[in-house]
């Protein structure tokens, strides 16, 4: 069984992100968790059509040296099951350090293919990310005044990319600027053409709107690596189904009916994710995770589990959540540790999606890539079918768990992803079945 696209996402959610927009782009996908042990035919059945394989890893923030080696491992796994283009995707928000991880990456991933070179496409216009001029905006602010200069793992306080890349990468850093880009794609290649030949071997394209995406996918679809945010996969199917590497599918997102409980899970501490979380309070009560408290035992643990059954019991929705503005994030960081207030809050979301799940669960949306990476993790998830969107960037999905007779209906959301009321509308969205059984 080969496959078009295979792509390597720098955390869970984003690839559910990219997988999502591929399927609204016509193409059957699914979504692995970390690299199998065995080739497509031992984790897919033969008898269901995949036209991409996304795989999700947690490279965004561990060390260069990690991120390298584990994407490596992830593009031999994709060239083993025959895919015919490769894509490195990251946030539309560029996260990363000073020394990587993006830059090093795809320098890597470039002298793996034999590759001249790629482009840099992070834009998403849809959910308000665009790059002029090599400057990247959320909305209508820069990167650095976005609140992304606050995030805690990956600051971003440099909105010129050209300038973030070079900082990351081995080889000078190209533009291909708006008005180069309205030529159309023809002259959009042939500029990135003229840039490669003068040693750019990646290159930041400026991008507006949908339509500059169309462009870009046209002119780069041949290419061995594409890189970038999942804009540029929602015009990627079009483009193969030009070269005739695609056919055309009815529901590409087709999925089953979902059965069990409802329960939200959040971990991040971005602005959207706290909007959402104020929005879910209006209507329902919350449990809110507190990392010192986590510290102290398992005490705490045992009283959101209460909490969420109680709300389970009568059909409630429950949302268990540690996010956070950013002066309490601070707080929490300074008292513990980053990386152990972190861990503290991932351990105990993975813990209580096994509890939750086990006791008949069956709806789930997790927010923020690391909680997300975290709960997966947690339930032994290795695969997921992607289905239906929910809001720009973030599907349905259905994975199959051991013990478990009915699948596991998942959202991974981003932290910056989703309208107010993301949390409520997902479940109304979803289609499910009278299960008296809870599902499990």
């Amino acid at each position: 069984m080969a496959i078009v696209l295979g792509a390597i996402a720098d955390d869970f959610t984003g690839a559910t992100d990219l997988a999502n927009n591929l399927v609204r782009g016509g193409m059957r996908c699914v979504q692995l968790i970390g690299v199998p042990e065995h080739g497509l035919a031992g984790v897919i059945d033969d008898s269901d059509a995949v036209d991409a394989v996304v795989i999700a890893l947690k490279s965004r923030s561990c060390p260069v040296g990690e991120a390298v080696r584990d994407s490596m491992h992830a593009l031999e796994w994709l060239r083993e099951a025959g895919a015919r283009q490769f894509f490195f995707k990251y946030c539309s928000t560029f996260d990363s350090t000073a020394e990587g991880n993006i830059g090093p990456v795809s320098d890597t991933l470039l002298q793996r293919l034999e590759a001249e070179f790629t482009v840099i496409v992070p834009a998403f216009p849809v959910n308000g990310r665009t790059v002029y001029q090599g400057h990247l905006f959320v909305g209508d602010r820069l990167l650095n005044e976005s609140g992304m200069q606050h995030h805690p793992l990956t600051p971003m306080r440099d909105a010129d990319l050209v300038r973030v890349l070079a900082r990351q990468s081995e080889h000078p850093v190209g533009l291909l600027a708006w008005h180069e880009l309205q030529r159309g794609a023809q002259a959009a290649r042939s500029r990135l053409d003229a840039l490669a030949s003068r040693g750019m071997r990646q290159v930041i394209c400026d991008t507006l709107t949908e339509a500059d995406l169309d462009v870009l996918a046209e002119a780069v679809a041949d290419l061995p690596l594409v890189t970038g945010g999942s804009g540029l996969g929602q015009a990627l199917p079009a483009q193969y189904r030009r070269l005739g590497w695609l056919a055309k599918v009815a529901e590409a997102g087709a999925l089953a009916p979902a059965s069990g409980g409802a329960l939200v899970l959040s971990g991040s501490c971005s602005r959207a994710t706290l909007a959402q979380v104020g929005a879910f309070l209006e209507h329902h009560p919350g449990f809110r995770l507190d990392p010192l408290a986590l510290a102290d035992g398992e005490d705490h643990l045992e009283e959101a589990l209460t909490f969420a059954r109680a709300r389970l019991a009568v059909g409630e929705p429950v949302l268990i959540y540690a996010s956070a503005a950013a002066e309490r994030v601070r707080c929490f960081q300074e008292a513990l540790g980053r990386d152990h207030a972190g861990e503290l809050v991932e351990q105990a979301l993975g813990w209580l999606a096994v509890a939750l799940v086990d006791e008949g669960v069956g709806r789930l949306v997790v927010a923020g890539g690391e909680s997300s990476g975290a709960v997966v993790s947690a339930l032994g998830v290795r695969a997921m079918r992607i289905g239906e969107q929910i809001d720009p960037g973030v599907p349905w999905t259905q994975a199959t768990l051991a013990g478990r007779k009915a699948p596991l209906s998942l959202a991974l959301k981003s932290g910056n992803f989703g309208g107010e009321d993301f949390f409520l509308r997902a479940f109304d969205i979803l289609p499910t079945v009278d299960d008296s059984g809870g599902g499990a």
